[in-house]
């Protein structure tokens, strides 16, 4: 137990409202303004000597150390041997790396302009886990006013998954991107070969042509006979490769300069992260706020409301990005953890949450901390009550979750009936942040899915755990590769019951 953690561990926050009167300055120390974001987490439970104390945290853990580490492209990443490289692919990271990111980014720019100018209609882009969340996130969010292509992303192993795509595609105008880090990966290549029968069907003489594989095993993707072949590194992860070749749907979808503003943003957050000091840091911060939450505030969980439309796949990007990366049980070193890591990360899209899992935020026996993402600026031209309203209603959740209702306040508009009282009242000091952009382009969501990067890197650390990789996936793989082998495989009478009545 370092001395910064002991210390932690005897706090006591006071009401988050409180802080306001006490810190006189707290909304200009607890917010930071950094790429087109502004984030304020003054509304957050630690207050000053707390923070003092995470920032003392930081430094016993050598997080600056371990972030000196991933710049200079050293291991980070000790169970797999690896570095971890993605910040390469933005133009942050050791030199000999960017450069070879740069051979790749080159090779993107290259085959989009292809694609676009061969009038391509459609793009199934076929992968799963970040080799279809963040491609996704990235079409959804800046693709609706795209001149490319339609993109159609295929994660699932349900066939129901692909055929809705390809009921959308004429399959004379359509290519296929196939993303497998190994080229291995049971649910793509299954989903790889229908979608090819599916062109075969359609008379296409030789469907292999019209793929490109994205891929770290470059090999076995030539061997299997892609048209197309684009590396990326070994050392770059599955949730952290949509700045790779993985990310291609969004040049095809809207071009080349959106893409490069998308790792602009991005590297922006970067040196950001790199160089400003500790008490202004944003991915700092929210890291060492992330683990005071979870850690020493035993807060289990930590909701993401995007209000805005089009982050609405943002919270299920970091369901991934937060839970597999810091979802771990031992060290890096091998050893139990000494507390809680990752919370349970979820959310939704405002104001539709609101009229859903509302109630259990503001009056639930459930406490954790709750992140509302909004943008100033509107995406669309209708008239402005519509963003209005939105902001509104983000802003108010944040104000609300702090305040709470007195039993006094709630018994003077229930007409002094104690029970309708109770129902009216909050606890209130629920913790909230806010980050506001400026506006949704390629800039900012880059620099905001890289704050997200470095802030769940920072809580890794500081918790002294491996977040590049999950081992913890692997297992259940296995057992289903023997589930569809057939036999008896071990299985308990539950699992192997369930398998002979499904016809397994």
């Amino acid at each position: 137990m370092t001395t910064a953690d002991a210390r932690l561990r005897s706090l006591s926050p006071a009401p988050i409202a409180s802080l306001f009167d006490a810190e006189p300055d707290r909304l200009a120390t607890m917010s930071i303004d950094v790429a087109g974001l502004h984030l304020d987490f003054s509304k957050l439970s630690p207050d000053a000597e707390t923070v003092a104390a995470l920032l003392v945290l930081a430094q016993e853990t050598d997080v600056a150390g371990w972030r000196a580490k991933l710049f200079a492209g050293e291991v980070v990443n000790p169970s797999e041997n690896r570095a971890a490289t993605h910040v390469a692919e933005r133009g942050t990271g050791a030199l000999a790396d960017v450069r070879a990111a740069q051979d790749g980014q080159g090779a993107i720019g290259s085959l989009a302009a292809q694609w676009r100018s061969e009038g391509v209609a459609d793009v199934l882009h076929i992968g799963i886990g970040g080799s279809a969340l963040g491609p996704a996130l990235l079409v959804d969010a800046l693709g609706r006013d795209g001149d490319g292509p339609r993109i159609h992303i295929v994660s699932n192993i349900d066939g129901e998954a692909l055929a809705r795509a390809t009921a959308q595609c004429d399959p004379w105008r359509t290519r296929i991107i196939i993303v497998s880090k190994t080229f291995t990966t049971v649910e793509t290549m299954t989903n790889a070969a229908s979608a090819l029968d599916w062109l075969r069907l359609a008379g296409i003489p030789d469907p292999e042509a019209r793929t490109a594989a994205v891929t770290a095993a470059p090999d076995k993707a030539q061997a299997w006979g892609a048209g197309a072949v684009l590396p990326f590194a070994e050392t770059v992860g599955g949730r952290y490769s949509l700045w790779s070749a993985v990310g291609l749907p969004l040049a095809l979808r809207c071009g080349w300069s959106e893409w490069e503003q998308l790792l602009a943003g991005a590297g922006a957050m970067d040196v950001h992260f790199r160089d400003t000091r500790a008490a202004r840091n944003a991915p700092l911060l929210a890291g060492l706020m992330d683990v005071w939450a979870a850690r020493y505030q035993r807060q289990a969980t930590r909701a993401v409301f995007a209000y805005d439309e089009r982050l609405r796949l943002l919270p299920s990007f970091l369901q991934q990005l937060e839970m597999e990366s810091n979802g771990k049980s031992i060290t890096r070193d091998g050893a139990p953890v000494a507390g809680p890591t990752a919370a349970v990360t979820w959310g939704g899209t405002g104001t539709d949450a609101q009229h859903a899992v509302f109630q259990l935020l503001h009056q639930g026996t459930v406490v954790g901390p709750v992140e509302f993402v909004a943008v100033r600026e509107p995406g669309h031209t209708l008239p402005p009550t519509h963003h209005r309203q939105l902001l509104a209603n983000c802003f108010a959740q944040g104000a609300a979750l702090m305040r709470g209702r007195t039993r006094d306040e709630a018994l003077a508009l229930s007409g002094g009936d104690p029970a309708l009282a109770a129902a009216k009242t909050f606890p209130g000091n629920r913790p909230s942040a806010t980050i506001l952009l400026d506006r949704l382009d390629p800039m900012t969501l880059g620099a905001l899915l890289a704050f997200y990067e470095h802030r769940t890197f920072v809580a890794a650390a500081v918790m002294g755990i491996n977040p590049f990789d999950q081992w913890g996936v692997e297992l259940g793989k296995e057992m289903a590769t023997a589930a569809m082998a057939g036999g008896d495989g071990g299985f308990d009478a539950s699992t192997a019951d369930l398998m002979t009545r499904a016809g397994l």
